[in-house]
């Protein structure tokens, strides 16, 4: 499978999400090839702020692998993560982060942003975490498209 393909079951993930009235956001763990976790934002289900996707897919990952340190996974993501997010991705020591909109993108589509770019943080953090961006992004700016008119799929 390509990043594509990662990313795919991230979006699937987010429109999930999104149909149950969370934010727009999704992500996928793999391993070695394999998917370990799938997950999208669950703030308002779990009545926890820190219930971003990326968080949710690296507590699952880890439950999955039985440790806390997923090194040289990559993460999938919807949108660039947020500091939060980006932080427990370098303490998951994960080795790559790869992700389609940017944190720009969900600021112009009227979702609320820390403007601190996973860039920045990963020179803030002297990290060596690998950053790919813009995979599959007009796919996933679908999500904020959809969550600036309430939550419909394009179509519905």
């Amino acid at each position: 499978m390509t990043d594509a393909d990662f990313m795919r079951l991230a979006i699937q993930a987010a429109w999930q999400g999104l149909e149950k009235g969370e934010m727009p956001f999704g992500a996928s763990i793999v391993r070695r090839g394999q998917v370990v976790s799938v997950a999208h934002n669950s703030a308002k289900a779990n009545l926890d702020t820190t219930s971003h996707a990326e968080v949710q897919a690296i507590r699952e990952a880890s439950r999955q692998v039985k440790a806390l340190e997923l090194t040289g996974a990559t993460l999938y993501a919807t949108c660039e993560p947020c500091p939060m997010c980006f932080t427990a991705c370098l303490w998951a020591k994960l080795g790559r982060i790869v992700y389609a909109c940017r944190i720009e993108d969900a600021a112009q589509s009227g979702i609320w942003q820390i403007p601190i770019s996973s860039g920045q943080m990963k020179q803030l953090g002297r990290s060596t975490v690998k950053l790919v961006g813009g995979v599959l992004r007009e796919e996933s700016l679908k999500l904020f498209e959809s969550w600036s008119r309430g939550g419909t799929r394009p179509g519905t």
